[in-house]
């Protein structure tokens, strides 16, 4: 690429300053050092997660920086010691890291890392070194990635390698939320055939928690939401029901216990609200009900009684679904390639990197499932 080595002048969505709209401006992104990678964002997905930093953390520290972590795109050019990388390749930006050397990559008992943004400064939600500057000053990368930019500089730790047919404009929800929810079914609660599993929150990564559940061969699968729009959207995922809280004058947990015999096998908390944790917990059954959190959030403690867990329930957290990304990715860009995996139907509105602040608006009234937007051209 004629760019290779050179300082790369081009579009991104820079957030100044927490809860602020963010601002379309003219970056200077600096070739790749050793063992980085530079790469054309083609498309990225807008996730929760991207809000949460900009309207609920708000660490002070945390800005000026680029958000979007759920992209894909083209490599343009590769630092020096980078191997399995080259000009044109079709790759997927990951938040979770994966040396493949450190304690935690070398068990098969999780997926952190302990390279990376995640392992120090998970409450600012970036490194403090950037690739990126604009106006002369620093802006810092979110979660290692900034796909709200035409180009971002990543460590090939962090960076998946996809088949060179898949469509950048689906297959970056891979970078988060389709694989958060997936897994979080298969790898994390380890769903089972025949059983029964209650999901709470039916965005993005809440459906494709359906869906890992589905595919895992369970028998009913709840869909629960304030939204009662988005059961029509959960049944294409795998719902075999759907209940509104706000149709109940009893606890949401209550009404499951008496539609289920005493409980769910599995539930899933997709929201990252403490209370609907709490509430997914007191959902399952006692004896062997295995509860999941998925939502991301660091702001408030959580509570329960004791007894929910000494009566043999479950609490546990995912994180990326327990994929270990760098191998994981190019797994779920194969399924989805074989039709084992949706992802179209996640895909409500089509935008541009210009009309970012647009589609921050649709993720906050939840009118939409995801909004990709199209950010340089392929």
């Amino acid at each position: 690429m004629a760019t290779a080595g050179k300082v790369i002048k081009c579009r991104a969505a820079v957030a100044w300053e927490p809860s602020k709209p963010l601002v379309m401006e003219e970056i200077e992104v600096a070739p790749p050092q050793a063992h980085e990678i530079r790469i054309k964002i083609v498309a990225t997905g807008v996730c929760h997660t991207d809000l949460y930093h900009l309207f609920e953390g708000k660490h002070k520290d945390g800005f000026p920086c680029v958000l979007g972590h759920e992209g894909a795109g083209i490599v343009e050019s590769v630092g020096s010691e980078v191997t399995k990388f080259n000009p044109g390749d079709k790759v997927i930006p990951l938040f979770i890291s994966q040396c493949g050397q450190c304690r935690f990559c070398k068990s098969p008992k999780t997926n952190l890392c302990e390279k990376g943004w995640a392992s120090e400064r998970y409450d600012v939600m970036s490194e403090s070194d950037t690739r990126f500057t604009c106006k002369g000053k620093k802006v810092l990368q979110f979660m290692g990635t900034s796909t709200f930019s035409e180009y971002t500089v990543v460590n090939e730790i962090a960076v998946a390698k996809i088949h060179p047919s898949a469509p950048l404009d689906k297959v970056c929800l891979l970078g988060c939320g389709v694989a958060t929810g997936y897994g979080a079914a298969l790898n994390t609660a380890k769903v089972e055939p025949g059983s029964t599993c209650a999901v709470f929150g039916l965005g993005a990564v809440g459906l494709a928690a359906v869906m890992g559940c589905k595919n895992a061969g369970a028998k009913r699968i709840i869909a629960i939401d304030i939204n009662p729009t988005k059961y029509e959207k959960a049944k294409v995922f795998g719902a075999t029901e759907f209940v509104n809280p706000k149709d109940h004058n009893k606890p949401i947990s209550q009404v499951l216990h008496e539609m289920t015999n005493g409980g769910v096998d599995f539930s899933l908390e997709c929201v990252g609200s403490v209370a609907v944790m709490r509430s997914a917990l007191e959902s399952c059954v006692k004896g062997w009900g295995v509860s999941v959190l998925v939502g991301w959030t660091d702001m408030d403690d959580f509570a329960a009684r004791p007894i929910q867990l000494i009566a043999g329930r479950t609490w546990k957290g995912s994180l990326f679904g327990g994929f270990k990304s760098k191998d994981g990715v190019p797994k779920l860009v194969n399924e989805y390639l074989e039709k084992k995996v949706k992802l179209d139907e996640f895909v409500t509105h089509n935008m541009t990197l210009a009309q970012v602040n647009d589609a921050i608006q649709l993720m906050k009234t939840g009118d939409c499932i995801r909004s990709v937007l199209s950010v340089a051209l392929q």
